[in-house]
């Protein structure tokens, strides 16, 4: 179970600095999406060897500070109740405000550690300003940090991951998980109770990680495999950055645990910003992925109105465009069977191993037939190629000039691996290295 860390704190004292220092502490993990609306942002990051989730809940546009007591408070109480961790920040510069009371209130009630990270700390003489922040009455002892230069950083990252168990990010269910997820009303759960009700062949119902995200045990096709319903996504609230950032942050959660994610967009509504943002997540996380668009009963059709949706969906996820597209109606139950029998197939697809020896013979005529193309000069041997033993498909190719291989030739391998081997749904990632 992945632990997620939310930094919290009112506008302006360095939250977003912050996160961006988390993530790309060490480039080979930083992993940043953006959110549903333009600031609120997720991130993968480790330190101590343990991995974690960061989210940044953002500044708000200007307006009075009525406002903004009141976008904080909704702000913070939902990363209070989503994440492990929160990480309260504040800027030595300005001193404890009324903003700062307000959310230290709220803190001070809740059951899960917080961490106050006094921030814009470069010199000894805000060291000495710090100590007035002991006025919040916060139970933990606070941080002195600067997110510019990231000095300070380094304890509090201590701090927190001495907290984090061990196994954190190690918990994986014997089972494959598909998770349904998608924007509120798409009709993930109509979906799953449809499958349900056909076979009623539930042997467990088990309380996820999130309050309502349910566990469905579910044995279909001779495959066994836990069915996760989002149901925590769709929130009843007045206020819609509220309701989107909540989503977001139920979706962050249930894609980094599961196997396959099934993105359910409404035919009625098209594609848009919401459904986008849940299929990069899948993606940056490597998670195989099924479309469905649902409701297809109610849209008006003709001749290529298929075709046409299709071409449409395929654009917006460019360049991964090797993912199913099914058009179902759960009201109906037409093709609600095949859904899941192309997630079980994009979930055996995940999990293909090539044969070394299979992979250099294929592999090796086709960089031989169509070579890299030559760049200053110089000209790219490629001399051999495996399958790195990693949870998805990763590809290493060993040559002598690795950096004159540029992003259209690794997208042409790519598509070549793809279009032998079959990895259709699946993120694949193409690694040139010195040999």
């Amino acid at each position: 179970m992945n632990t997620i860390i939310a930094i919290v704190g009112r506008p302006n004292v360095g939250k977003s600095t912050l996160f961006n220092r988390l993530i790309q502490r060490r480039e080979a993990i930083v992993d940043s999406v953006s959110g549903v609306t333009r600031d609120r942002h997720y991130g993968k990051s480790d330190w101590n060897g343990k991995n974690f989730s960061v989210i940044d809940t953002g500044g708000y546009a200007v307006g009075s500070d009525d406002i903004f007591e009141g976008e904080i408070r909704k702000q913070v109480d939902l990363a209070i109740e989503e994440a492990d961790i929160i990480v309260f920040v504040v800027d030595v510069t300005e001193g404890i405000t009324p903003m700062d009371t307000e959310v230290a209130n709220l803190l001070r009630k809740v059951t899960k550690p917080v961490f106050m990270a006094v921030n814009k700390v470069d010199n000894a003489m805000r060291d000495a300003d710090a100590y007035e922040f002991y006025n919040l009455g916060l139970k933990n002892d606070y941080f002195t940090i600067s997110s510019i230069n990231g000095s300070g950083t380094g304890e509090l990252l201590d701090a927190i991951t001495a907290i984090i168990p061990e196994d954190a990010d190690e918990e994986v269910s014997e089972l494959p998980r598909f998770a349904v997820v998608g924007r509120p009303n798409a009709g993930k759960s109509s979906f799953i109770n449809a499958l349900i009700g056909v076979e009623r062949n539930i042997v467990t119902d088990i309380a996820g990680t999130t309050r309502d995200s349910i566990d469905t045990k579910y044995n279909r096709f001779g495959f066994d495999f836990n069915l996760v319903d989002t149901a925590g996504i769709r929130r009843k609230a007045k206020v819609k950055e509220d309701l989107e950032f909540y989503s977001v942050m139920r979706a962050v959660r249930t894609i980094e645990h599961c196997d396959v994610a099934i993105v359910m967009i409404d035919a009625t509504r098209g594609f848009e910003g919401q459904d986008q943002s849940i299929f990069w997540l899948a993606e940056k996380n490597k998670k195989g992925i099924v479309i469905l668009v649902n409701k297809w009963d109610l849209v008006e059709k003709e001749t290529n109105t298929v075709k046409e949706y299709e071409a449409m969906v395929r654009r917006e996820i460019a360049p991964f465009t090797d993912v199913p597209i099914i058009f179902i109606s759960v009201l109906t139950k037409q093709r609600i069977f095949k859904a899941i029998e192309t997630a079980v197939k994009v979930f055996e697809n995940r999990s293909k191993r090539i044969p070394t020896s299979k992979l250099n013979e294929t592999m090796l005529e086709i960089i031989k037939q169509n070579p890299p193309p030559a760049w200053k000069g110089k000209f790219v041997k490629v001399k051999y190629c495996m399958q790195l033993p990693t949870p998805t498909p990763q590809f290493v190719f060993f040559c002598n000039l690795p950096q004159y291989v540029r992003d259209p030739y690794k997208r042409y391998i790519e598509n070549k691996l793809r279009e032998i081997y079959d990895f259709k749904g699946v993120p694949v990632i193409i690694y040139f290295r010195q040999k």
